[in-house]
This record gives structure tokens, C-alpha cells and sequence, in this order.
């Protein structure tokens, strides 16, 4: 048996590294040579801090590329270290008295074969933990080169002895433009190129006016007709659309308009740099005046709720549009700025005018703003709610802004002036798009659920999809604040390694998976729950609350087997799991034992049902029928139509009274008196004839009267019977005693009233409380039969008034 087992470990050592060097073969080996020469490459680059960022850039994505060389490296090699790992595990401990010289000699074989196995995947694991650092240096230089530029004052823009200057380069500039157009022109060839180009051109030229000077006026021409102050949800979609016409199709026309001048082949490389940005300027302008359009609406029911007056928001949208104008200049002067080089003064005095009108624009609208916040808390009693809180913080942000970055271009950090003012309008512009989103599917949602305007802030779906798009805008806003995008793909590289917590990896990916197998096997449960429910249990002779039981035990255990399936699915370790639900077992057993011993005995109900759902029980005090059982608690409607939640361990360990247990039969008693002197035998057969007569009450066993005894006012009779159905109980009472009331009445059988005998301890006093009138028989021990509630009133000796 020892040779045997021997040979199949040689034969698996061998398939193992055969295997891995036969897919070595098929994998790229790294190159180690070529990677010092790039770690020395990168290391002088990071030392000396010389070349610009495009280089730096190219030379980080080199890194990336190597890193991920390195790690699939990594994991291509270890799948043959954990092979051998297995084996030895497989091999056991070694005694203390030493293995026997067949399996001490596989154990060499297999720890020399792990430790030549390990060599390359150490390697590739310190070349990729050396790029890793290198990445990270780079990162870091080219994120303090940002900030010292931001940072970094420059000339004092309102210095007036460089304004001359500044006004000469950049007219310098322009007529440049203009310059290169010319001369163009001058060129026979392109002139011949030009008449041949002429009908395309005039195409594009004309498409672009049209575009340009009309579509704003059709898409308001438009709106005008559907638009009213009371609209569906769904006339109120297609309107919202259409509005983004005024948005479209002046772009339509500007890049029309752009490709008509790149048709005539006359634009240089000043006029190419200002036309490849031209479509991003009116996508910016046109943007800001659409949002202040539909924020600032001019009708009565806006877009948004805004409570601003109709002067307020005819300045919201004035101020929207200057705003999309000042983004705009600074994205077309920035590109002709950083084209031409233009001299440090003339930058910092452009960006500052700039930054001036962006920054005045920017408080306009913060103030109205604080406006709305400030009417918004009056409507609701002085009371800031979390959205007029976030308004609120907002506006003021925006203040401060706007003053920070005037002080800063004051003083010469026009840069960094410039940065803030914009990324803070930008911030602000894409909250409001957030904002109209989010009511457009408010509105799409209403639509497709058929719910007014009132109804559709009650719709949990837009709120859902709502978070999910400002999740989605963070890249966004990451970028407007100075991320870079080898920031966001290294970040989503990190989040996609996921998060190590022993030998267990949780990543976005793993977690993806865990949630879609678990919703599968979620719903395939209430599926079969749904089929056993309708389709099965009907045709089988199982009680109602016994198919409850059986339906409510296959969903736990449904979702017990889809949330195994999807942990194992997603990769997630067991062994782990297990050490963590023991730690948790001590919490429970301290803190969370009342919900484990309900969640037993909610179990407990299920399967051995002493109560089933429609029961009629009593428990604690509490009598009624039982609606729901589930694994925490039991819920039980009183006669009096409220619902009692009662813990199920209350059910298990106490005293529970079920009334309708196994079947509904069960007895009433009737209880009922007559006068002394009625013959008893009548009055029980008269009793009998009524219990027998009525039609809930079962001939076998017959019911029973019984003479219960001599009460202190009647003699006591009861009547027993046992019912069809003891839900009836009340209703059978209440029947038979109408019935006992016309049949006394019938035979003349008097029903007793509680009678008692008055003494009176002064006698005399009665003589003087009848008056002078009074016989003297009328004195003495008084008996008198008084009815229920009636009392005798006399005098006492002082004359005063007492009860009896």
C-alpha cells in the first residue's frame, strides 16, 4: 500500500510542474532585465523631478502595465504552491517519533519541490510590490507639482502698469487667428480646394444658422403649446424632453458651424485649438442657462418648488447665464493661453477678470438661494428640515467662496483664485442637474404607476435610483476638484482587489455575485412557496394552519440553502465565517437570548403547531383568533378587534387555552335563575326543549340541565350543551336566552330580582321623618323588599339626611 500511495504522489508532483511549466510556456514570462531598466528609468525621473507630466503620465501607466504583469505572474505560479501545500497537508503532522522512511522521503521530495515552487512567485510578488511604490512616488509628485502650482502666488493682476502689455498679447493672439485665415485665402491651392469644398460648406453653414438662431425659439415654441400650470405626469415627461432641445440643438449647430470651417481648410493651428474646444464652451454656456430655466422657471408650477418672487428669479436666470458665459471664456482662453504661452501677467490679470465675474455670479445665486432656505423655514414654523439644512450649508459655501477666491486673485494666486471659484460653480451646476433628474423620475415613475402630483413623493424606486445617480456623479466631482483619472482607475483598482480579512477577499465583485445568487435563490424560494401555497397544498388533506406550517419551514429554509449557495458562490471562506459566528454566539448568548429563545419557539410552533393560524386561544389574559405566525412573535386579533403581539416564547413555556384545537366543537353553558317555589322538574324540561331546539346545539351528547343549587335570591339552573361550532358561542348564548325570557314569560315563571331586608336601629326616628300622621304600627323592625337600585331615605336624630 506505502509504494503505491508513494507512486501517486511522484506522479502528482510531476503532472503538477509539468502542467505549470507547459502553461509557463503559454503565458508571457516577465522580463526582469527590461524591468530594472524601467525601475531606473523611473526612479531618476522621480529623483530628479525634471520631466513634465505628460512624461510622467506615460511613464506611470508603464508601471501600472508592469504591476499587472507581475500579478498574474504571481497567480499563474501559486496555483502550483498551493498544489504542493495540499500534499503536505494531505501527509499530516509529523509524529514526534518520525514518519517511516517512505513517507519521510515524500515529504522531502514534496517541501523541496514547494521551496523551488515559491522562488519565482516571490520574485514576481517583490518586483510588483516595487512597482507598486513607484506608482504611488509618482502619484504623489505629480500631485504636489498641482498644488505648488495652485498655490504658488504669481503677479498682482490689479497692478495697472501690466495691463497694457496684457491687452497687446492677447489682441496679439486673435489677430493671429485672423492672420492664419488670410492667409489661407491667399494660397491658390487652397483656394481651388475652397470652390471644390463650397457646397459641402455651405451646407454645414447654413444647417448652422438655422440651428443656432432657431432652435432655442422652436423648442419654446413648442413647449408653450404643451406646457400648462396643471399637467399629467406624463405630459410633464415628454415636456421635459423636449426642453432639452434648447440645449441640443443650438450644439447641433455649433458643430455644424465647425465642421463648415474645417470644410474651407483655411483655419491654422490657433483657429484648429479654438474649434476643437468651441463645442465644450457652448455645451457650458448653454448647460448653465438651461438649468437657470428650468430652476428659475417663469411659470407657476416650476420644474422646482423655488420660493423665490418673479423679479428673484428673473435674476436667477440673468446670473445662471453669466455664469455659463464666464465658464465658457475660461475654458476657450485657458486653451489660447497655454497655445500662445502667454506672459504670467497676462494670464493673471485675464484669470482674475474671470475669476471676478464667476465669483459675483456665484454669490447672486447664493444669496437667492439663502433666500429660499430662509422662506423654506418659515413655511414649516421656523423648523430647518435636512434638505432646507443642505441649502442652507450650500448657499453659505458658496458665499465664501466667492470671497476667497476675489481675495486670493487680489493678491496674485490667480490659479488657484480661478480653481476654486470654477470648481465650485461647476459643483453647484451639477447638484442642480441632480436636482431636475431627480424630479424627472419622480415624474417618469407617477407616469408608469398612474399617480398624481401629489402622490409621487410617496414612490420608493426614484429615491433608490436617486442615490444611485449621485453615487455615480462622486468620478464626476472628483474630477471638477483636480482628481485625475489614473486617481479614479488606481482607486476602482484597489476597491476591485477588495478588502482582506484573513483568507477571505471581499470585493465589489465578490459582493456583486453574494447579492445576485442570494436574490435568485430569494426568489426562486417565494416561487416555490408560492407553487406548494396555490398549486399543491389545496389538493392534499393537510390543514390550513399545517400548509402555513409547511409553506413558512420551506421559506426558511430556502433562504438558509440561497445564502450558503451564494457565499460559497462569491468565494467567500466558511472556516472564517464560522470563527466569526462563534465570536457572535457570546453576544447572543448575553445580549440577544429573548430573540433567540422567540426565533426557537417561533420554530417550535411551526413544526409541532399546538396553535395554528385561525385558532381561537387564550393566553396571558388575552382570548382571541390567531392571524399570523411568524418566527419572533404571533399576532392575535380580540373580539375586540385589536391586535395582540404576543413573544412565541409566551406560547411555549405558558399556559395557552385553545378553544378550536383539532376541531371546533365545544360546550356553552347558560346559566339562569328562578323564584323559590317553581317547580324545578318543569323548569328543567322547559330549559331542555329550548337547548334541544336550537340548531348549533349537537343531539349526541344530548345537552344537559343541571340544578346547580339554592342561590341567596333564586334557584340556580345551567344549561350544558355541546355546539357544532364553539365560534358561535355568544351568538348560541345570547339565542337561548331570548328564548328562556318568552317561554318564563309564556308559563308565568318569575326570574327573580335580588331582594333585602332593611332593619332600622332607631325606630323613633321614622315617626318623626313621617310626620304628626303617623300610626304607631308604622314603628318598629321594618322589612321591605326593595328592587335593585332603589333606597330608603330617613332621618337621624339630628335631622340630617343619611342613607340606608
Amino acid at each position: 500500500m506505502r509504494p503505491i500511495l508513494r507512486l501517486i504522489l511522484v506522479l502528482a508532483t510531476l503532472t503538477v510542474m509539468f502542467s505549470s511549466q507547459v502553461w509557463a510556456q503559454d503565458q508571457v514570462v516577465p522580463d526582469y532585465e527590461a524591468w530594472k531598466t524601467v525601475t531606473a528609468r523611473a526612479e531618476e525621473a522621480i529623483e530628479n523631478d525634471r520631466a513634465s507630466e505628460s512624461a510622467m503620465e506615460t511613464l506611470r501607466n508603464q508601471l501600472v502595465s508592469w504591476r499587472e504583469t507581475f500579478g498574474d505572474e504571481t497567480s499563474r505560479l501559486r496555483i502550483s504552491v498551493q498544489t504542493l501545500e495540499a500534499q503536505l497537508r494531505g501527509l499530516g503532522p509529523e509524529p514526534e517519533s518520525g514518519d517511516p522512511a517512505e513517507v519521510a522521503e515524500q515529504r522531502d521530495q514534496l517541501t523541496t519541490s514547494l521551496a523551488i515552487a515559491r522562488a519565482p512567485v516571490q520574485k514576481a510578488e517583490l518586483a510588483r510590490i516595487e512597482a507598486e511604490e513607484l506608482i504611488r512616488a509618482v502619484d504623489s509628485l505629480l500631485r504636489n507639482r498641482q498644488a505648488s502650482l495652485l498655490l504658488t502666488p504669481g503677479p498682482v493682476p490689479i497692478n495697472p502698469s501690466t495691463w497694457g502689455d496684457a491687452a497687446s498679447e492677447i489682441g496679439k493672439t486673435f489677430r493671429l487667428v485672423a492672420v492664419e485665415f488670410v492667409t489661407g485665402w491667399v494660397h491658390e491651392r487652397q483656394r481651388q480646394e475652397l470652390r471644390h469644398s463650397l457646397p459641402k460648406m455651405l451646407l454645414f453653414l447654413a444647417i448652422a444658422i438655422v440651428l443656432i438662431t432657431r432652435g432655442i425659439r422652436w423648442t419654446r415654441s413648442v413647449l408653450t403649446t404643451i406646457v400648462k400650470d396643471e399637467m399629467s405626469a406624463g405630459t410633464w415627461v415628454a415636456a421635459f424632453f423636449l426642453s432639452f432641445g434648447q440645449v441640443i440643438l443650438p450644439m447641433l449647430g455649433v458643430y455644424a458651424l465647425t465642421e463648415a470651417v474645417y470644410a474651407t481648410d483655411l483655419p491654422g493651428f490657433r483657429g484648429d485649438a479654438a474649434l476643437s474646444v468651441l463645442p465644450l464652451v457652448t455645451f457650458e454656456l448653454l448647460t448653465a442657462k438651461w438649468l437657470g430655466e428650468r430652476i428659475f422657471s417663469r411659470r407657476e408650477t416650476p420644474l422646482l418648488s423655488v420660493h423665490l418672487s418673479e423679479q428673484e428669479k428673473r435674476v436667477g436666470r440673468s446670473t445662471s447665464l453669466l455664469l455659463g458665459i464666464a465658464l465658457g471664456a475660461n475654458t476657450l482662453l485657458g486653451v489660447m493661453a497655454r497655445y500662445d504661452n502667454w506672459a504670467p501677467e497676462t494670464q493673471s490679470i485675464v484669470f482674475f477678470i474671470l475669476t471676478v465675474i464667476a465669483a459675483i455670479m456665484l454669490a447672486r445665486l447664493a444669496l437667492l438661494i439663502g433666500r429660499h432656505s430662509h422662506e423654506l423655514r418659515e413655511l414649516q414654523d421656523g423648523m430647518r428640515s435636512p434638505i432646507s439644512q443642505l441649502i442652507y450649508v450650500i448657499s453659505r459655501f458658496m458665499l465664501a467662496t466667492s470671497g476667497i477666491s476675489i481675495i486670493l486673485g487680489a493678491i496674485g494666486m490667480t490659479r488657484g483664485a480661478a480653481f476654486l471659484v470654477f470648481a465650485t460653480s461647476k459643483t453647484v451646476l451639477m447638484i442642480a442637474f441632480l436636482l431636475v433628474l431627480q424630479r424627472l423620475i419622480k415624474k417618469i415613475f407617477a407616469a408608469l404607476a398612474g399617480k398624481g402630483n401629489d402622490e409621487e413623493d410617496t414612490l420608493l424606486a426614484p429615491v433608490i435610483i436617486g442615490s444611485f445617480l449621485i453615487l455615480c456623479s462622486l468620478p464626476i466631482l472628483a474630477l471638477t476638484w483636480g482628481a485625475r483619472v489614473s486617481d479614479l482607475n488606481e482607486f476602482w483598482s484597489r476597491m476591485a482587489a477588495g478588502l482582506r480579512i484573513g483568507d477571505t477577499v471581499i470585493s465589489p465583485k465578490a459582493i456583486a455575485v453574494f447579492f445576485l445568487v442570494f436574490l435568485f435563490g430569494y426568489g426562486l424560494t417565494r416561487l416555490s412557496q408560492n407553487v406548494m401555497r396555490v398549486t399543491i397544498l389545496p389538493k392534499t388533506k393537510v390543514d390550513p394552519g399545517g400548509q402555513t406550517a409547511i409553506v413558512s419551514g420551506l421559506g426558511y429554509i430556502g433562504i438558509f440553502f440561497a445564502a450558503l449557495v451564494a457565499i460559497n458562490t462569491a468565494g467567500i471562506d466558511l472556516g472564517n465565517i464560522a470563527l466569526f459566528a462563534g465570536a457572535l454566539s457570546v453576544g447572543i448568548g448575553f445580549g440577544l437570548q429573548t430573540v433567540v429563545s422567540n426565533f426557537v419557539s417561533g420554530i417550535i410552533l411551526l413544526i409541532e403547531r399546538p396553535v395554528s393560524e385561525g385558532d381561537w386561544i387564550e393566553v396571558g389574559g388575552k382570548m382571541g383568533y390567531v392571524r399570523d405566525i411568524s418566527v419572533r412573535s404571533t399576532r392575535i386579533e380580540t373580539f375586540d378587534r385589536t391586535d395582540v403581539i404576543v413573544p412565541n416564547s409566551d406560547l411555549i413555556s405558558g399556559t395557552v387555552t385553545n378553544f378550536t384545537r383539532g376541531n371546533t366543537v365545544g360546550r356553552v353553558i347558560v346559566p339562569v335563575g328562578v323564584a323559590y317555589g317553581t317547580d324545578t322538574k318543569w323548569v328543567e324540561g322547559i330549559l331542555r326543549e329550548i337547548a334541544e331546539a336550537h340548531p348549533m346545539v349537537l343531539a349526541n351528547p344530548a345537552p344537559s340541565v343541571v340544578f346547580q343549587g339554592f342561590g341567596a335570591d333564586s334557584l340556580d339552573f345551567e344549561i350544558r350543551a355541546i355546539l357544532r361550532d364553539v365560534n358561535w358561542s355568544l351568538s348560541v348564548k345570547s339565542d337561548m336566552n331570548h328564548e328562556i325570557a318568552r317561554r318564563f314569560g309564556e308559563e308565568n315563571i318569575e326570574i327573580p330580582y335580588a331582594q333585602r331586608d332593611i332593619w332600622l336601629r332607631n325606630p323613633e326616628a321614622l315617626t318623626s321623618a313621617s310626620g304628626p300622621g303617623a300610626s304607631s304600627g308604622e314603628t318598629g323592625a321594618l322589612s321591605d323588599t326593595m328592587k335593585p337600585g332603589e333606597m330608603d331615605l330617613v332621618k337621624d336624630n339630628d335631622g340630617e339626611g343619611e342613607d340606608r
